[in-house]
């Protein structure tokens, strides 16, 4: 008999071909196309993307002759996902949506939903691999970056569990983009030319100060701009020479720099501190420098905006980050760090990113992730990933 599996149609190449592949490899293959935003406020494009997307699913469904069923979470992806990104950016902190969409819809309400209509497996079109192990006579499922590096997925799943892995298939992770292009044109799939989505998951591309408008109203307040000479900066560099020298001390490298009004100067003003983000540059409308402006830290509570010039400014680069130990997750049993354990690994901080050598270093209050170079535009509330090789073994929201 065969096995039952529902395919996350989305009405891009990537799960098209996904569903493709696992007809040929004799799987009972069905679609679920999934609704998760209806609104329009805020988006660029000023209407639903889903809309176009599932006239796309359908041709594809019916070039490939499988049923295509459209189930609607977009309740539940507000109530999870975008009313945790308001509150995340009313903090200050900028979240992750994409990782939270993977975490709390496709690989959850997805999987129940699938699993309600008798599916074994569900598969989503990701550029990341799955294979399981031994370990001490039990099942372990390793989740492992994609073949293609420069489309490889794997950090948006960075919050997986491993009951959510038991039942999912990657078909494509095994693929370079080209080829997944070239299965579609040679099948004749209505997708083989189709760009790749953009934006938040699920909503689209949007503007977002405008999309957060919705429940965070603009508020006046100052650019002030903070010199590279400032003494915690020098004192800073201090700390590093000792670490390395000792190893201790590094919780201090491990946090952001705080500042106050008093450290630099007022240089324009903004609608919000809480519409922008570590490293962003658009938008600060400052003029007649020798270097780029980047905002190097945000205060929403007295709603300042801290910038610095230059790409290599101290305040943007740092040498660690810290994960409290309530964010901490793991993907994989065997690979969990106990509490007084070092371990050098591979780490990154954002999708795309090269990966990073890395110490963890896990204590009491969380962990600790020294770099072994300084890294720019580390953001709170975005995660960290670790990887042991090729597995993804953990990540964590970063503080």
């Amino acid at each position: 008999m065969k096995k039952k599996v529902a395919v996350g149609i989305s009405g891009g190449v990537d799960s098209s071909v996904a569903a493709y592949l696992l007809k040929q490899q004799g799987y009972e293959v069905t679609g679920l196309f999934m609704i998760n935003w209806r609104e329009t406020a805020g988006t660029l494009s000023g209407q639903c993307p889903w809309e176009d997307d599932l006239l796309i699913a359908e041709l594809v469904a019916r070039k490939l002759d499988i049923h295509l069923e459209v189930v609607d979470f977009s309740n539940q992806y507000r109530k999870r996902v975008v009313d945790y990104m308001f509150s995340e950016y009313a903090k200050g902190r900028t979240p992750n949506p994409d990782v939270l969409c993977n975490r709390e819809i496709k690989f959850d309400l997805f999987i129940k939903a699938a699993m309600d209509r008798n599916a074994d497996y569900v598969a989503t079109g990701h550029y990341c691999r799955k294979d399981e192990v031994q370990v001490n006579g039990d099942k372990e499922y390793r989740l492992l970056r994609g073949t293609d590096p420069n489309k490889d997925q794997s950090y948006f799943l960075c919050q997986l569990s491993q009951e959510q892995l038991q039942h999912v298939l990657f078909p494509i992770g095994h693929l370079h983009k080209p080829e997944v292009r070239k299965i579609a044109d040679e099948q004749g799939l209505a997708t083989a030319t189709r760009k790749d989505s953009q934006g938040i998951c699920f909503v689209g591309k949007v503007d977002l100060p405008e999309f957060l408008r919705q429940k965070l109203p603009p508020k006046p307040g100052n650019i002030i701009e903070i010199p590279s000479d400032l003494p915690i900066y020098e004192e800073y560099v201090a700390l590093h020479r000792e670490y390395l020298k000792t190893r201790s001390g590094y919780e201090k490298l491990c946090h952001e720099f705080t500042y106050a009004p008093k450290d630099g100067k007022i240089m324009g003003g903004h609608n919000g501190a809480h519409y922008y983000t570590i490293g962003q540059r658009k938008g600060l409308n400052i003029g007649g420098k020798a270097e780029p402006v980047f905002v190097i830290a945000t205060d929403t509570k007295d709603n300042n905006l801290y910038v610095g010039m230059g790409h290599g400014h101290p305040g943007l680069n740092l040498w660690g980050l810290f994960i409290p130990e309530k964010d901490i997750h793991w993907i994989s049993r065997t690979g969990m760090l106990s509490t007084g354990v070092r371990r050098n690994m591979l780490v990154r901080i954002r999708h795309r990113q090269p990966l990073q050598p890395a110490t963890l270093i896990r204590n009491d209050k969380g962990m600790y992730i020294m770099f072994d170079r300084r890294q720019r535009g580390i953001t709170p509330g975005q995660f960290a990933a670790w990887y042991d090789g090729e597995e993804l073994t953990g990540s964590g929201v970063i503080q």
